[in-house]
């Protein structure tokens, strides 16, 4: 028990925002009466909440850094307005569109980078300054007009779904899919139980242990279920999962992703420890950059349309995803799971919200309250761990 309980202090935020993320759905289940979990309403949650979460995974590299970025809603509606414009007017692929409004976000993200890692103007302000400058570059292009309708290959971004392998009622796919995770999860928790065995560090009991990869796969697999009693898994949860594992693996299991978590922890420290701190900022706002195109990306293809104010608030919600999910206000902690875990906070809050009749206002003003909880709630961990 005492194991257990230390564990649980260790990564009170992440196990925190689980419970919290459950409780939430399980409230607004019985107040919708059952809506909320419905297949089709589990896949648009998804599909409505795609974009947030592409930017909440550059962004809480951002914050790692101790930085922020204001930025992204805006750079996602001007790489949505590009790729409208070569897609639309100028009858461009779609795939080379595509390669295009990528390039365009990394390099978006390499000149707010050099501002902020080699002149040393403060994030905040070079980043509200490309929220502005981008927001009305978009209005340019556009000429304050909307441009649609996008290519039928190119709106399966964010509206197709992955083939079935037969005609039949429950997508197959989904299916096999929620087997073959639940193997692989179960020999990654093996592999990685043996590793901290092997270097004599702290685990939880065997029977803990069985109970967390019953508990892990039954959601799994009944998650999977949902999907497929619906119309499968849509090709925007691949694009997340792809992401989710990548940035998990860097942050998690690389030279880089030490960097990242050093810089943020104490930046002096880190350069005298030998990481070249301007290099790993420049870098960290590229890859923002690139996020940011994605997310405009997948935001205008599941619109069908580029429109001037595409992005709004996108970045409020994307900070706010990352310090729910756990990141600290003042930089080096923060994990991509959790901000994928503060943006499904985020997604299932306005979901059932909308779900039950609650107006606007409410919703707004219901999410900032547990933005402030959020942040409060790290600040007392902090202090209560320095005492």
């Amino acid at each position: 028990m005492e194991v257990i309980t230390r564990l649980f202090k260790t990564n009170i935020r992440q196990y925190g925002m689980i419970i919290a993320l459950v409780v939430i759905m399980f409230l607004f289940t019985l107040l919708t009466g059952g809506l909320l979990v419905k297949p089709i309403n589990i896949t648009n949650l998804i599909l409505q909440n795609s974009y947030i979460l592409v930017l909440a995974i550059g962004m809480v590299l951002v914050i790692i850094t101790g930085h922020i970025d204001l930025s992204v809603g805006s750079i996602a509606a001007f790489v949505g307005a590009l790729s409208a414009i070569m897609m639309v007017n100028w009858d461009f692929p779609a795939w080379v569109a595509v390669v295009v409004s990528l390039v365009a976000g990394a390099l978006i993200g390499a000149w707010q980078g050099f501002w902020v890692a080699y002149v040393r103007i403060p994030a905040f302000i070079v980043t509200l300054a490309g929220m502005l400058l981008f927001r009305g570059l978009t209005m340019i292009v556009l000429e304050g007009q909307s441009i649609s309708p996008f290519p039928g290959g190119f709106q399966k971004i964010s509206s197709g779904f992955l083939p079935d392998l037969a005609n039949t009622a429950t997508n197959m796919v989904s299916i096999l899919a929620g087997i073959v995770l639940s193997v692989l999860y179960i020999l990654n928790e093996i592999r990685d139980r043996r590793a901290q065995l092997k270097y004599r560090f702290e685990v939880s009991s065997q029977g803990l242990f069985v109970l967390k990869l019953v508990l892990l796969v039954a959601v799994i697999n009944v998650f999977t279920f949902m999907l497929a009693s619906y119309a499968g898994i849509p090709n925007i949860l691949v694009l997340l999962f792809i992401l989710i594992v990548m940035y998990s693996f860097v942050m998690g299991k690389t030279v880089m992703g030490r960097h990242v978590y050093a810089l943020g922890g104490n930046e002096k420290a880190a350069g005298l420890s030998g990481v070249k701190t301007k290099k790993v900022t420049f870098w960290v706002f590229v890859n923002m950059g690139v996020l940011a195109a994605i997310s405009g990306l997948v935001f205008a293809a599941r619109l069908n349309a580029a429109t001037p104010k595409a992005g709004t608030n996108f970045e409020l919600d994307a900070i706010a995803a990352c310090f729910i999910g756990g990141a600290s206000a003042s930089g080096g902690i923060g994990t991509v799971f959790g901000a994928i875990i503060g943006g499904l906070v985020m997604g299932v809050l306005n979901n059932g919200m909308s779900l039950i009749g609650l107006g606007i206002d409410w919703q707004q003003g219901i999410k900032g309250l547990v933005l402030l909880l959020a942040v409060a709630f790290d600040i007392y961990n902090k202090n209560k761990r320095a005492a």
